[in-house]
Protein backbone atom coordinates (compact mmCIF):
# COMPACT_ATOMS: atom_id res chain seq x y z
CA UNK A 1 0.00 0.00 0.00
CA UNK A 2 1.59 2.89 -0.88
CA UNK A 3 2.36 6.19 1.91
CA UNK A 4 0.29 9.42 1.29
CA UNK A 5 3.47 10.79 0.21
CA UNK A 6 5.03 8.43 -1.44
CA UNK A 7 7.35 10.06 -4.47
CA UNK A 8 6.91 13.52 -3.18
CA UNK A 9 9.45 16.09 -2.34
CA UNK A 10 9.23 18.05 0.43
CA UNK A 11 11.45 20.98 2.12
CA UNK A 12 10.99 22.05 5.82
CA UNK A 13 12.74 25.24 7.31
CA UNK A 14 13.22 25.60 11.08
CA UNK A 15 13.29 22.00 11.63
CA UNK A 16 16.55 20.89 13.36
CA UNK A 17 13.91 21.68 16.78
CA UNK A 18 10.75 21.01 17.98
CA UNK A 19 8.12 22.15 15.75
CA UNK A 20 9.48 22.09 12.72
CA UNK A 21 12.05 18.81 13.76
CA UNK A 22 8.42 17.21 14.04
CA UNK A 23 6.85 18.33 10.75
CA UNK A 24 9.85 16.91 8.95
CA UNK A 25 9.84 13.67 10.91
CA UNK A 26 5.90 13.06 9.95
CA UNK A 27 6.53 14.21 6.25
CA UNK A 28 9.00 11.34 6.18
CA UNK A 29 7.37 8.54 7.83
CA UNK A 30 4.21 9.48 5.36
CA UNK A 31 6.93 8.75 2.43
CA UNK A 32 8.01 12.01 1.08
CA UNK A 33 11.78 12.91 0.74
CA UNK A 34 12.78 16.16 2.95
CA UNK A 35 15.39 18.26 2.85
CA UNK A 36 15.53 19.40 6.41
CA UNK A 37 16.51 23.11 6.75
CA UNK A 38 17.47 24.67 9.51
CA UNK A 39 20.16 27.71 10.03
CA UNK A 40 21.41 26.22 13.34
CA UNK A 41 21.56 29.01 15.78
CA UNK A 42 21.47 28.13 19.59
CA UNK A 43 19.63 31.00 21.07
CA UNK A 44 15.63 31.18 20.81
CA UNK A 45 16.43 34.94 19.36
CA UNK A 46 18.56 34.28 16.83
CA UNK A 47 21.96 34.40 18.46
CA UNK A 48 25.11 32.24 18.61
CA UNK A 49 26.83 30.92 15.91
CA UNK A 50 25.10 29.10 12.73
CA UNK A 51 25.77 25.65 12.81
CA UNK A 52 24.74 22.19 10.92
CA UNK A 53 24.18 19.71 13.66
CA UNK A 54 20.70 20.42 14.32
CA UNK A 55 19.85 19.93 10.74
CA UNK A 56 21.74 17.09 10.25
CA UNK A 57 20.91 15.59 13.22
CA UNK A 58 17.14 15.18 11.81
CA UNK A 59 18.41 14.59 8.23
CA UNK A 60 20.21 11.33 9.52
CA UNK A 61 16.95 10.26 11.94
CA UNK A 62 14.75 10.17 8.93
CA UNK A 63 17.65 8.26 6.55
CA UNK A 64 18.18 5.74 9.83
CA UNK A 65 14.18 5.15 9.81
CA UNK A 66 14.70 4.15 6.25
CA UNK A 67 13.39 7.58 4.77
CA UNK A 68 15.09 9.97 2.15
CA UNK A 69 16.48 13.21 3.64
CA UNK A 70 19.08 15.83 3.33
CA UNK A 71 20.26 18.68 5.35
CA UNK A 72 20.23 22.39 4.52
CA UNK A 73 22.17 24.91 6.82
CA UNK A 74 21.40 28.29 4.86
CA UNK A 75 19.58 31.78 6.43
CA UNK A 76 15.59 31.48 4.88
CA UNK A 77 15.91 35.18 5.68
CA UNK A 78 18.28 35.92 3.28
CA UNK A 79 16.90 36.01 -0.52
CA UNK A 80 19.78 34.16 -2.72
CA UNK A 81 19.81 31.69 0.49
CA UNK A 82 16.43 30.87 -0.24
CA UNK A 83 16.57 30.58 -3.42
CA UNK A 84 19.55 27.92 -3.39
CA UNK A 85 17.19 25.08 -0.47
CA UNK A 86 14.45 25.30 -3.07
CA UNK A 87 17.28 24.77 -6.51
CA UNK A 88 18.52 22.05 -3.88
CA UNK A 89 15.31 19.88 -3.60
CA UNK A 90 14.88 20.34 -7.00
CA UNK A 91 17.98 19.37 -8.15
CA UNK A 92 18.42 16.39 -5.69
CA UNK A 93 15.03 14.80 -5.90
CA UNK A 94 14.16 16.26 -9.43
CA UNK A 95 11.00 18.84 -8.62
CA UNK A 96 9.44 20.52 -5.16
CA UNK A 97 5.85 19.53 -4.00
CA UNK A 98 5.47 20.47 -0.33
CA UNK A 99 7.24 23.49 1.33
CA UNK A 100 6.31 23.62 4.91
CA UNK A 101 7.39 27.23 6.09
CA UNK A 102 8.37 27.02 9.92
CA UNK A 103 11.63 29.02 10.87
CA UNK A 104 11.27 32.25 13.28
CA UNK A 105 13.13 33.35 16.29
CA UNK A 106 11.85 35.42 18.90
CA UNK A 107 13.10 38.90 20.87
CA UNK A 108 9.99 39.77 23.29
CA UNK A 109 9.75 43.11 23.87
CA UNK A 110 6.56 45.33 25.38
CA UNK A 111 6.08 47.81 22.28
CA UNK A 112 7.06 50.98 24.17
CA UNK A 113 10.39 49.38 24.77
CA UNK A 114 11.31 47.62 21.70
CA UNK A 115 14.36 48.54 19.45
CA UNK A 116 14.34 48.88 15.81
CA UNK A 117 16.19 45.93 15.55
CA UNK A 118 14.18 43.82 17.76
CA UNK A 119 11.32 44.61 15.47
CA UNK A 120 13.27 43.83 11.91
CA UNK A 121 14.87 40.74 12.91
CA UNK A 122 11.81 39.16 13.71
CA UNK A 123 9.77 40.18 10.80
CA UNK A 124 13.09 39.39 8.68
CA UNK A 125 13.15 35.87 9.53
CA UNK A 126 9.18 35.04 10.24
CA UNK A 127 7.41 37.04 7.45
CA UNK A 128 10.50 37.50 5.06
CA UNK A 129 11.81 33.91 5.12
CA UNK A 130 8.05 32.70 4.51
CA UNK A 131 8.14 34.98 1.21
CA UNK A 132 11.67 34.19 0.14
CA UNK A 133 10.88 30.28 0.03
CA UNK A 134 6.99 30.98 -1.24
CA UNK A 135 8.59 33.11 -3.68
CA UNK A 136 10.88 30.50 -5.58
CA UNK A 137 8.77 27.69 -5.23
CA UNK A 138 6.11 29.94 -6.30
CA UNK A 139 8.05 29.93 -9.60
CA UNK A 140 8.84 26.41 -10.03
CA UNK A 141 5.16 25.54 -10.08
CA UNK A 142 4.30 28.03 -12.40
CA UNK A 143 6.88 27.01 -15.02
CA UNK A 144 6.36 23.48 -14.35
CA UNK A 145 2.48 24.31 -15.10
CA UNK A 146 3.22 26.04 -18.15
CA UNK A 147 5.43 23.58 -19.80
CA UNK A 148 2.80 21.05 -18.27
CA UNK A 149 -0.27 22.64 -20.18
CA UNK A 150 -2.25 21.47 -16.73
CA UNK A 151 -1.83 22.06 -13.09
CA UNK A 152 0.63 19.86 -11.24
CA UNK A 153 1.06 19.37 -7.53
CA UNK A 154 1.70 21.69 -4.85
CA UNK A 155 1.20 22.48 -1.26
CA UNK A 156 2.48 25.40 1.45
CA UNK A 157 1.99 24.86 4.56
CA UNK A 158 3.04 28.14 6.93
CA UNK A 159 2.83 28.61 10.45
CA UNK A 160 1.31 31.51 11.83
CA UNK A 161 0.73 31.97 15.59
CA UNK A 162 -2.42 32.80 17.96
CA UNK A 163 -0.22 35.81 19.10
CA UNK A 164 -1.86 36.83 15.73
CA UNK A 165 -5.56 35.58 16.68
CA UNK A 166 -5.77 37.31 20.22
CA UNK A 167 -2.97 39.21 20.61
CA UNK A 168 0.18 38.88 22.51
CA UNK A 169 1.20 42.18 24.62
CA UNK A 170 5.31 41.64 24.81
CA UNK A 171 5.10 40.24 21.18
CA UNK A 172 4.49 43.11 18.57
CA UNK A 173 7.16 42.07 16.33
CA UNK A 174 6.16 38.52 16.83
CA UNK A 175 2.30 39.03 16.51
CA UNK A 176 2.62 41.23 13.48
CA UNK A 177 4.51 38.66 11.62
CA UNK A 178 2.25 36.12 12.28
CA UNK A 179 -0.56 38.45 10.72
CA UNK A 180 1.44 38.93 7.56
CA UNK A 181 1.75 34.98 7.29
CA UNK A 182 -1.74 34.92 6.99
CA UNK A 183 -1.84 37.67 4.44
CA UNK A 184 0.86 35.96 3.05
CA UNK A 185 -0.88 32.29 2.47
CA UNK A 186 -3.94 34.18 1.30
CA UNK A 187 -3.10 35.76 -1.58
CA UNK A 188 -0.48 32.73 -2.53
CA UNK A 189 -3.54 30.53 -2.01
CA UNK A 190 -4.91 33.06 -4.80
CA UNK A 191 -2.89 33.39 -7.11
CA UNK A 192 -1.31 29.99 -7.38
CA UNK A 193 -4.33 27.79 -7.51
CA UNK A 194 -5.40 27.66 -10.92
CA UNK A 195 -1.78 25.69 -11.21
CA UNK A 196 -2.58 23.40 -8.88
CA UNK A 197 -0.91 24.29 -5.69
CA UNK A 198 -2.44 25.35 -2.46
CA UNK A 199 -1.29 27.46 0.73
CA UNK A 200 -2.46 26.88 4.27
CA UNK A 201 -1.70 28.17 7.59
CA UNK A 202 -1.69 27.04 10.74
CA UNK A 203 -1.69 28.41 14.33
CA UNK A 204 -0.11 25.23 16.59
CA UNK A 205 0.06 25.37 20.38
CA UNK A 206 3.33 23.19 21.42
CA UNK A 207 6.03 23.49 23.81
CA UNK A 208 9.13 24.15 22.31
CA UNK A 209 12.31 26.24 22.98
CA UNK A 210 10.38 29.22 21.32
CA UNK A 211 7.58 28.81 23.69
CA UNK A 212 9.22 27.11 26.96
CA UNK A 213 8.44 30.20 28.95
CA UNK A 214 5.00 30.78 27.88
CA UNK A 215 4.03 27.19 28.80
CA UNK A 216 6.28 27.34 32.03
CA UNK A 217 3.10 26.90 34.52
CA UNK A 218 1.11 24.26 31.97
CA UNK A 219 1.54 20.84 33.95
CA UNK A 220 4.33 18.25 32.11
CA UNK A 221 2.61 14.60 31.61
CA UNK A 222 2.80 11.62 33.86
CA UNK A 223 6.19 9.52 32.92
CA UNK A 224 5.65 7.71 30.04
CA UNK A 225 2.34 10.22 29.13
CA UNK A 226 2.52 12.06 25.44
CA UNK A 227 2.63 16.30 26.62
CA UNK A 228 -0.54 17.62 24.82
CA UNK A 229 1.47 20.24 24.04
CA UNK A 230 3.81 17.79 22.34
CA UNK A 231 4.85 19.42 18.73
CA UNK A 232 3.31 15.46 17.85
CA UNK A 233 0.34 16.58 18.24
CA UNK A 234 0.51 19.12 15.73
CA UNK A 235 2.62 17.44 13.01
CA UNK A 236 0.14 14.72 11.84
CA UNK A 237 -2.41 18.01 10.52
CA UNK A 238 0.85 19.82 8.50
CA UNK A 239 1.06 15.89 6.92
CA UNK A 240 -2.54 15.71 5.94
CA UNK A 241 -2.52 19.22 4.32
CA UNK A 242 1.25 18.30 2.39
CA UNK A 243 -1.06 15.52 1.09
CA UNK A 244 -3.57 14.70 -1.70
CA UNK A 245 -6.63 14.30 0.05
CA UNK A 246 -6.61 18.04 1.13
CA UNK A 247 -6.59 19.32 -2.36
CA UNK A 248 -9.79 20.56 -1.58
CA UNK A 249 -8.41 22.69 1.21
CA UNK A 250 -6.96 26.08 0.23
CA UNK A 251 -6.43 29.74 1.64
CA UNK A 252 -7.45 28.54 4.94
CA UNK A 253 -6.09 29.55 9.26
CA UNK A 254 -6.20 26.02 11.24
CA UNK A 255 -5.63 26.39 14.90
CA UNK A 256 -4.24 22.75 16.42
CA UNK A 257 -2.93 21.39 19.62
CA UNK A 258 -3.28 18.67 22.20
CA UNK A 259 -5.82 16.51 19.53
CA UNK A 260 -8.19 19.40 18.71
CA UNK A 261 -7.93 21.47 14.96
CA UNK A 262 -9.72 23.94 14.62
CA UNK A 263 -10.71 25.59 11.43
CA UNK A 264 -10.87 29.93 11.62
CA UNK A 265 -13.60 31.55 10.33
CA UNK A 266 -12.66 34.72 8.15
CA UNK A 267 -13.43 37.70 10.35
CA UNK A 268 -17.24 38.73 9.15
CA UNK A 269 -18.73 41.96 9.79
CA UNK A 270 -20.67 42.27 13.19
CA UNK A 271 -22.80 45.23 13.11
CA UNK A 272 -23.47 48.00 10.64
CA UNK A 273 -24.55 50.98 11.14
CA UNK A 274 -25.94 53.57 8.40
CA UNK A 275 -25.55 57.55 8.65
CA UNK A 276 -28.73 59.35 8.98
CA UNK A 277 -26.95 62.31 7.09
CA UNK A 278 -24.87 62.41 3.90
CA UNK A 279 -21.30 61.82 6.31
CA UNK A 280 -21.39 60.33 9.96
CA UNK A 281 -20.38 63.46 12.27
CA UNK A 282 -19.04 62.62 15.72
CA UNK A 283 -21.95 62.56 17.94
CA UNK A 284 -23.41 60.39 15.75
CA UNK A 285 -21.19 57.99 15.78
CA UNK A 286 -20.61 58.39 19.42
CA UNK A 287 -24.50 57.28 19.29
CA UNK A 288 -24.01 54.06 17.92
CA UNK A 289 -20.85 52.89 18.54
CA UNK A 290 -20.54 54.02 21.62
CA UNK A 291 -23.78 51.95 22.87
CA UNK A 292 -22.74 48.73 20.37
CA UNK A 293 -19.32 48.43 22.73
CA UNK A 294 -21.02 49.68 25.79
CA UNK A 295 -20.69 45.99 27.55
CA UNK A 296 -17.58 45.11 26.72
CA UNK A 297 -15.00 45.47 29.67
CA UNK A 298 -12.46 48.24 29.11
CA UNK A 299 -9.48 47.39 27.02
CA UNK A 300 -10.45 44.05 25.84
CA UNK A 301 -9.72 43.27 22.13
CA UNK A 302 -12.13 41.68 20.21
CA UNK A 303 -10.21 38.96 19.15
CA UNK A 304 -8.85 38.25 22.61
CA UNK A 305 -12.87 37.62 23.05
CA UNK A 306 -13.74 35.73 20.10
CA UNK A 307 -10.14 33.72 20.51
CA UNK A 308 -10.41 32.85 24.10
CA UNK A 309 -14.11 31.85 23.85
CA UNK A 310 -12.97 29.35 21.22
CA UNK A 311 -10.36 28.27 24.01
CA UNK A 312 -12.93 27.46 26.65
CA UNK A 313 -15.12 25.68 24.79
CA UNK A 314 -12.23 23.40 23.45
CA UNK A 315 -10.12 22.75 26.21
Amino acid sequence: MALPLEGLAAIVTGAGRGLGRAEALELARLGAAVVVNDYGQPGRDGSGEASPGPAEEVAREIRSAGGTALAHTGDVADFQQARALVELAISEFGKLDVLVNNAGILRDRMVFSMAEDEWDSVVRVHLKGHFNTTRFAAAHWRDRSKAAGAPVYGRIVNTSSEAFLAGSAGQPNYAAAKGGVVGLTTSTALALAKYGVTANAICPRARTRMTEDVFAGFAQPDEGGLDPLAPEHVAPLVGYLASPAAARINGQLLVAHGGMVAVVERPRVRAKFDSKEEVFGYEELDAVLGAHFADRPRGETFAAAEVLGLRRGQE
